[in-house]
């Protein structure tokens, strides 16, 4: 691993024997205060989740979405905890309308995140329940100063979703939004969290807080009800992966959009990409024409398990990987459709501890807020997960009654040797697998260490197919770039659009039995820092 910081960031690697990496500093500490009381990663995982919920309601929320990967000293574990389309949810109810609706109420799918939380506690935490939520808890009641970037995105984000239920009334105290450095107090969603905490989730699920979602809803004239929120479940769902350079590189399998960071790895083996230079245009170049061959197969195939019309394994075939990157030009930008194979807005968090295990973990409102739905005296923002379905008849991605969302948010890991190796994530929309994609060509193809990783400039293909990059690169890769025939836009110094990560490696040379020692990173683009304990 390389110790070097090559990319401008003013931020160090953190080495410790127990870490949380967030995107947000109280968080971060909530997390490091559950290892002060005797937590494992998980419950510092779960702290620092609870936590976010409050101080960086801008991109979770209770009423959001999540999943995890942990490896628990032994072996690794999936866990699926996205929500479900109400019942009522049949495709003749969005009948004639091209996409889904973006946000209200028809854009609510069942929160997951809050039976994630439960979950994991009771597999593998250490912690009472209730401990989990001592620092969110008096943060939401007794206030924060809310941090820059998050002041920020509140801001931009209200300007369009003041006009949804509940949220002017929730997060525009006053009529606005709070600024940088303003203290924040949210008695409502301590309540709210209380009471979770109290229930251990029964409330949000077949309770007085599942009655006050339901009742909302109906007054709404939405049909999201008691009986959708009851029939909810989290699923163990293992890992996919798919061996680069020696490392087996894991995500949560569909219905999440995990698979295409394995996908476009897949293609680049196929290719010259060893060849090319850290940093160049060739590079570049490869890595986003991998990365929209494989957004081409995420939006024709993935889908609900379920209702798939081909398996993660067909589409992780190294031979159907093999001939699709015979498609790929390494000197000149291409289009894509989707291959057919053989058949056969979100917060991200990583925590380790000295005993070996280590958490990959993620949730999420989807877009900023979600859907800008707050039900009334809870501070439950609901998330708009519906949004990922499509009105395509026949498609296997059909909004359908009970069916989960193709979802974008995903955590991911290494290991080598069944052996762990880093716990990742890059959260921000579709970024999501394409940050997953260059942290593991970063970490594994050119030896960065973990913060060093996060620091490199990026690309992204965004939701309109344009390929935008980061200030941060260098003007000569841009007009090479266009030499090959793409069309670049160069993002302002400022933008948040390129994702925020978090990263932990385990540092080689303790051996095989614990203690252990790792290594963090945590992203420069926005507030959040790693914290050792």
């Amino acid at each position: 691993m390389k110790w070097q910081l090559p990319f401008q960031s003013g931020r160090q690697p953190v080495l410790a024997r127990n870490l949380v990496s967030t995107s947000q500093p109280l968080a971060s500490q909530a997390g490091a205060a559950a290892f002060a009381r005797g937590g494992n990663a998980i419950d510092a995982a779960l702290a620092a989740a609870i936590t976010l919920t409050v101080v960086e309601p801008t991109m979770n929320g209770i009423g959001g979405d999540g999943f995890a990967i942990v490896w628990d000293g032994k072996e690794l574990h999936g866990l699926n905890a996205s929500g479900r389309a109400p019942a009522a949810w049949t495709p003749e109810r969005f009948k004639g309308m091209s996409a889904m609706p973006h946000r209200g109420w028809e854009s609510v799918t069942v929160p997951g995140v809050v039976s994630q939380w439960v979950e994991l506690s009771k597999k593998f935490g250490n912690l009472p329940f209730e401990d989990l939520f001592k620092d969110a808890i008096r943060h939401a009641r007794e206030g924060f100063p809310v941090s820059p970037v998050i002041a920020r995105q509140w801001k931009d984000q209200a300007a369009e979703l003041h006009v949804q239920p509940g949220f002017k009334e929730a997060f525009m105290k006053d009529g606005r939004t709070p600024a940088a450095g303003e203290i924040w107090k949210f008695a409502d969603q301590a309540d709210t969290l209380e009471d979770i905490a109290r229930t251990k989730g029964e409330s949000f699920y077949r309770g007085r807080l599942a009655k006050m979602i339901a009742d909302f809803a109906r007054a709404n004239g939405a049909v999201l009800d008691e009986a959708d929120l009851a029939a909810h479940r989290c699923d163990w769902v293992g890992t996919v992966s798919t061996n680069y350079q020696g490392y087996d590189i894991h995500e949560i399998p569909p219905n999440g959009q995990g698979l295409t960071a394995l996908l476009a790895l897949n293609l680049i083996e196929h290719l010259p990409y060893q060849q090319t230079k850290p940093g160049s245009a060739e590079r570049m170049h490869l890595e986003i024409e991998c990365m929209r061959a494989a957004f081409a197969d995420l939006f024709e195939h993935v889908a609900d398990p379920d209702f798939m019309k081909v398996t993660a394994r067909d589409l992780l075939s190294k031979s159907y990987a093999k001939e699709r990157a015979k498609l790929i030009d390494p000197k000149k930008a291409g289009t894509y459709g989707p291959g057919q194979p053989p058949s056969g807005g979100t917060i991200y968090l990583c925590t380790s501890d000295a005993e070996g295990r280590m958490v990959s973990y993620i949730q999420s409102n989807f877009k900023g807020f979600g859907s800008g739905v707050v039900v009334p005296k809870t501070g439950i923002a609901l998330q708009n997960r519906g949004w990922g379905f499509v009105t395509t008849p026949g498609h296997p991605n059909l909004v359908g009654g009970g069916k989960r969302p193709m979802h974008t948010i995903i955590p991911a890991f290494i290991t080598r040797d069944g052996k762990p190796s880093m716990a990742f994530g890059v959260m921000g929309g579709n970024m999501q697998a394409q940050g997953h994609m260059q942290m593991v060509l970063r970490h594994i193809s050119e030896g960065y260490n973990p913060q060093a990783c996060s620091d490199a400039p990026r690309w992204r293909i965004n939701d309109a197919g344009e390929l935008t990059l980061e200030a941060a690169v260098s003007p000569a890769v841009v007009d090479a770039l266009r030499a090959m025939g793409h069309k670049p836009i160069v993002a302002a110094p400022d933008s948040l659009d390129f994702g925020s990560a978090q990263l932990i490696s385990r540092l080689a040379g303790e051996g095989d039995q614990a203690p252990y020692a790792y290594v963090a990173g945590s992203d420069h683009r926005r507030d959040g820092e790693a914290v050792g304990y």
